[in-house]
């Protein structure tokens, strides 16, 4: 059997033997292959007769957009409303929450022939700028929220995003536009810390603690906002849009990526092979989420093969600092119930994956920096599945998981 698995902008095509073959865990096409609606008519549809009620209210508009590491289509929903806005003269703040700047091409993936039109409008969010950030108040959980200063200047905003699972708040999108998205890095950190708990998980929102404390904040937000809230499908296409509420367009976006994003399978398998595909593929620190979803998919003892360009290298110094810094995966959780710093989180979700699995590497990154925090480097992927196989014997079974960064197995 040929199986195709993403790398960067290609295809890496691999040889697996029928008997081997577990399953290809791929999303979920909900439309049943019929034709879509066009990402502009999904848009309009969606927005029709809400949008213009919520434009005419006073005062400035600002856009929260994702920077170029998510794949939301914001170029595709500016179609449908870059006309208003125009006409409203709306100001946009790329969304960075703790990462770099968008580099100057990727504001063309961001906003596409858009970019022309609101280059002059359009902020990148600095967390680290302090005397960028107003203070909102303080979550029961002990969040101090501090949000940049052009949110609070608005009349109104809008914010732009797309929900699938993620790691540990549950799913991307709606209110993870405003925390992270352009929240001060106190504020991150301190919600991220709550990313240590089991409660934790993709797909989980009630008791998640994540997610609980990002809709408290976002009641501390007193400025009128409409969302715009999308859903895509395997090839990375507008499946679905929600609009309005942010909190109604949240849940109402969750319902579709559910039926997307979830993947059954039968049982676990010895070897897994899970690609984040581009753009989430732009470092091991965004590439984690491959590893934190094909986990569910593996038997304890297992193999995990991921396939990630890894174009920027590892990424979250702090992550590699700490993971490098200790001799085991025990080590790692001790250091981290000592003093939490913003990007533990990733480390400690990889180091509880790390205690009862061997995890490799098909990437760009340096094999000393991958041996230091303890993934094993591959340079032949075809031959690094072939000698798992081996390894595991004649009734082994590989699960392929192209879209590793979004599918979550769900055992049934």
């Amino acid at each position: 059997m040929k199986i195709e698995v993403p790398y960067n902008r290609e295809k890496i095509t691999l040889e697996v033997a029928p008997e081997h073959f577990g399953a290809i865990l791929k999303l979920n096409d909900q439309n049943g292959g019929k034709p879509k609606k066009s990402a502009v008519e999904a848009t309009k549809e969606a927005i029709k007769g809400s949008f213009e009620e919520f434009m005419a209210l006073p005062g400035s508009t600002l856009v929260i957009v994702n920077d170029a590491t998510r794949p939301t289509p914001t170029r595709l929903v500016m179609d449908a409303i870059g006309p208003e806005l125009e006409k409203d003269k709306a100001s946009f703040i790329i969304a960075t929450g703790s990462h770099r700047a968008p580099y100057e091409k990727e504001y063309d993936f961001i906003f596409g022939s858009w970019y022309q039109t609101f280059k002059d409008r359009i902020y990148v969010h600095d967390c680290h700028r302090m005397d960028e950030m107003v203070y909102y108040g303080k979550t029961s959980r002990d969040t101090e929220l501090y949000l940049n200063k052009h949110v609070k200047e608005a009349g109104k905003v809008i914010v732009i995003g797309s929900v699938e699972p993620h790691y540990f708040a549950g799913y991307t999108g709606g209110r993870k536009g405003f925390l992270p998205g352009v929240a001060a890095y106190s504020s991150i950190e301190h919600n991220h810390k709550m990313a240590l708990s089991a409660d934790a998980k993709a797909l989980a929102l009630e008791g998640n603690p994540v997610h609980e404390d990002l809709m408290e904040a976002m009641t501390l937000v007193k400025s009128p906002v409409y969302a715009i809230m999308t859903v895509l499908d395997r090839n990375h296409e507008i499946d679905t849009v929600t609009a309005g509420d942010v909190t109604k367009s949240f849940d109402q976006a969750v319902e579709a990526a559910n039926k997307i994003f979830t993947a059954p399978l039968k049982e676990k398998a010895d070897i897994v092979i899970t690609a984040a595909p581009y753009p989430m593929d732009v470092d091991l620190y965004q590439s984690q989420k491959a590893i934190d979803n094909a986990k569910l998919a593996l038997k304890d003892g297992g193999t995990m093969i991921l396939v990630s360009a890894c174009r920027e290298g590892i990424g979250g110094e702090s992550f590699v600092r700490l993971l490098s810094s200790a001799s085991t995966p025990d080590e790692v959780l001790e250091k981290i119930a000592a003093g939490f710093k913003l990007g533990y989180h990733k480390a400690a979700k990889m180091a509880e994956v790390f205690k009862w699995a061997h995890v490799q590497a098909y990437s760009t990154v340096q094999d000393d920096q991958l041996r230091n925090i303890f993934i094993e480097p591959v340079h032949d992927l075809q031959k690094a599945l072939d000698d798992a196989i081996a390894k595991y014997g004649p009734d082994c079974k590989v699960v392929f998981m192209p879209d590793g960064s979004m599918t979550v197995p769900k055992i049934c």
